[in-house]
């Protein structure tokens, strides 16, 4: 009878034993030096090594209104690298975005730019002259070809280029659009509006110096290279 209740006791205690290292292990005691160290928040704090300054950056059409502005594709007529200085010229895909015909807010002069719309690259950029002539493509009736010193490389380049609208309809509604931004042009360049500043000065040399082939008819046009290419889209 006695080593029973000893047995028993033996037991009880084992219980008491292990409940208690228990609600050690649960207080984050000391008992087990294997238990994972409790966390402790970070009050570390770390200053940049390069400080950088915000940049405005500016595309210049901040003081410019939208007259008009269309998806589109659009290519040029030149060599490839491939090509240069054997004088073999071909139509080049310059890429696809939004054409815009833009107004300057002060001076009225109105130019043609487009960028690239993944990249933003400015792929023409030039004002519009009203001598510039849209020639529609050979084949196609939502195409037009045209030549204009360009400045998208920063620097007056004779390009000749052809542009591509989805429809017939919104290719006639950019060449209505264009030629009745030139008649105002007209107006401006002929001294009417003309601004007085030095800007306007070095617009007007520009465009004045810009060449616009025509036919040996005597027609004004302006000479188309080749078919440009055409497919079903934009």
């Amino acid at each position: 009878m006695d080593q029973k209740k000893k047995k028993k006791k033996t037991m009880a205690d084992f219980e008491n034993k292990s409940k208690e290292d228990k609600e050690e292990k649960d207080e984050g005691g000391d008992g087990d030096d294997n238990a994972p160290a409790p966390e402790e928040e970070s009050t570390a704090t770390f200053t940049p090594v390069v400080q950088l300054e915000t940049v405005e950056v500016k595309t210049h059409e901040e003081d410019e209104s939208v007259v008009y502005k269309q998806r589109a594709k659009l290519f040029t007529f030149g060599e490839t690298l491939l090509d240069k200085g054997t004088g073999n010229k071909t139509w080049k895909e310059r890429g696809v975005g939004e054409v815009k015909l833009l107004r300057h807010n002060e001076n009225s002069r109105v130019r043609i730019l487009m960028r690239q719309e993944k990249t933003m690259k400015v792929i023409v950029n030039h004002f519009v002259d009203p001598r510039i002539v849209l020639v529609p493509n050979v084949g196609s009736d939502r195409s037009w070809v045209w030549n204009a010193f360009d400045f998208s490389d920063n620097e007056l380049v004779e390009t000749t280029f052809a542009i591509r609208f989805s429809s017939t309809e919104v290719a006639a509604e950019f060449k209505k659009e264009f030629n009745k931004v030139q008649e105002e042009m007209q107006v401006l360049l002929s001294g009417g509006d003309a601004a007085k500043d030095v800007g306007a000065d070095e617009a007007t040399a520009a465009l004045s110096s810009l060449a616009v082939k025509a036919e040996e008819e005597g027609e004004k046009t302006t000479s188309v290279p080749e078919k440009a290419p055409d497919a079903d889209a934009v």
